[in-house]
């Protein structure tokens, strides 16, 4: 009976580490899509990005939601990814404050077998928006940080057709308030 018991409870052990070894799927294209857009709003905001910008950072965050399978892909791959990509289409001062803010540099955190969407810290209200949805929120259905040019290089910024958004004579904007007039 020892030996059964013993035996059982292996089995249980066993049953429950493999239960936490499993990752989480994919998010649906759907959840993505909507959290790729509340990420990229409050990034429009707090990097005062260009309308060209916003729609690329929103490409980007739902490229790389969509590619995040587990746990170990969210600082992975994928993440590195986002980050190349965003270091090309943010400027050198936007993308210093955006790695200082640790909700949108790393923007997915697992936590008790869950995703936590980090930015949901800084910004509780799901239904505030600052900007329009961009262009990309109705036509771009995902995939472009599937293309490598197989040097290590993410696609967008190696792709003779698109133009570095990055460079762009407004840096430090000057003007009142946190859009420096824009509005």
């Amino acid at each position: 009976m020892n030996k059964t018991i013993v035996r059982t409870k292996r089995l249980m052990i066993m049953a429950m580490m493999m239960a936490m070894t499993i990752t989480a799927n994919a998010m649906s294209y759907t959840a993505a899509k909507n959290e790729a857009l509340f990420l990229s709003d409050k990034m429009a905001y707090e990097l005062n990005l260009t309308d060209a910008q916003y729609d690329a950072v929103y490409e980007i965050n739902l490229d790389y939601l969509m590619s995040v399978n587990g746990r170990n892909d969210a600082y992975g791959t994928w993440w590195n990814r986002r980050n190349t990509d965003l270091k090309y289409v943010l400027t050198a001062w936007q993308y210093e404050k955006f790695m200082d803010m640790s909700y949108f540099y790393r923007p997915l955190t697992w936590k008790n077998g869950n995703w936590t969407i980090n930015v949901y810290s800084h910004y509780s209200n799901k239904s505030h928006f600052y900007k329009a949805r961009p262009k990309a929120y109705v036509s771009y259905k995902g995939g472009n940080n599937k293309k490598s040019s197989g040097n290590g290089s993410t696609w967008r910024n190696t792709t003779s057709n698109n133009r570095d958004l990055s460079h762009n004579t407004n840096k430090h904007n000057s003007g009142s308030g946190h859009f420096g007039g824009r509005r």
